[in-house]
């Protein structure tokens, strides 16, 4: 299984546009050692040829340009890109749907709650209907495990997950199974197993075994403290409001990711208020000292 980061950071990117917090300034400036980042997205592939687009960032065109396997150029118009699993509605991980209708029909595998929420708050289902059909739905059922044919080496297993629903869902205030997902993916035929969750807000004991299970663990990043928006200035929202686990603290990501010492561990999904960002602070050292990687755009990973 080849999986290849697209994007790593959390919305907005890094440094985002309109920020100038201690990161983003930094980084401007230059007195901050430190790697620019697309909004997240991954692809994922049992060939390297036929991909499997998990999310589809705004940064969608950009982070396509940057991986040559995405334009394989067999045809005058041709695209890597064999289908998309959508982790949830997010607009920053739904966006990019827009970028690609030059390249519809699209089959697009997301959950009932995902499928409704991007036909009424944020339709792009209906939207992209009008270019040469838009996106075909493939139901993801919340207790079935799924394989999508371009990649038939590949199983998926959706795990739903604990976070929110954006702004614009009928359910934001009424969390609903299957707003957020989790991803399980296989490689049948050398058992290599990759566990995907951009979005966690919670660990329980029953997903601890299943991550325990995976031989890479690619999980939520987003902030080092829950109060990080606040102690950072630009925010009022914890982590934990914005269905987010932070790598810090009692029941953090880092004292979750401690009792799984055989996995490879990388963090994604890195807001740019998210001091392990500067490679020379404290908190990347903690990093390095617990074997917890970061990653970075253009990053790959074989299983």
């Amino acid at each position: 299984m080849f999986v290849q980061i697209l994007g790593s950071a959390a919305g907005g990117g890094f440094p985002q546009w309109n920020c100038n917090c201690v990161n983003c300034a930094g980084f401007r400036e230059g007195t901050l050692r430190a790697h620019a980042r697309t909004q997240s997205s991954i692809a994922i592939s049992d060939d390297g040829v036929n991909w499997v687009l998990c999310n589809a960032s705004p940064d969608i065109r950009a982070q396509l340009q940057g991986f040559a396997p995405m334009q394989p150029g067999r045809a005058l118009r041709d695209t890597g890109i064999s289908a998309i699993i959508l982790m949830d509605s997010q607009i920053d991980h739904t966006t990019g749907l827009l970028s690609l209708r030059e390249g519809c029909p699209h089959q697009v595998w997301c959950t009932d709650m995902v499928h409704e929420d991007l036909s009424t708050g944020f339709p792009l289902f209906t939207m992209l209907t009008h270019w040469n059909g838009g996106l075909a739905w493939n139901r993801i059922e919340l207790d079935a495990r799924f394989t999508i044919p371009a990649c038939p080496n590949l199983r998926f297993t959706p795990l739903p997950l604990r976070s929110a629903a954006p702004p614009y869902s009928p359910h934001r205030f009424d969390p609903h199974p299957g707003d957020n997902i989790g991803l399980i993916v296989e490689d049948l035929r050398t058992g290599g197993k990759l566990f995907y969750a951009p979005g966690l807000g919670k660990v329980d004991a029953p997903l601890l075994e299943i991550m325990a299970g995976s031989d890479c663990l690619l999980v939520d990043g987003t902030m080092w403290n829950d109060d990080e928006m606040q102690r950072r200035g630009v925010g009022t929202r914890t982590g934990r409001e914005m269905g987010h686990l932070a790598q810090n603290g009692p029941g953090g990501m880092l004292e979750v990711l401690e009792q799984l010492p055989k996995q490879r561990k990388v963090l994604i999904h890195i807001n740019n208020t998210n001091p392990i960002l500067d490679e020379d602070s404290a908190e990347r050292a903690e990093l390095v000292r617990r074997n917890v990687e970061v990653a970075y755009d253009g990053m790959s990973i074989e299983l």
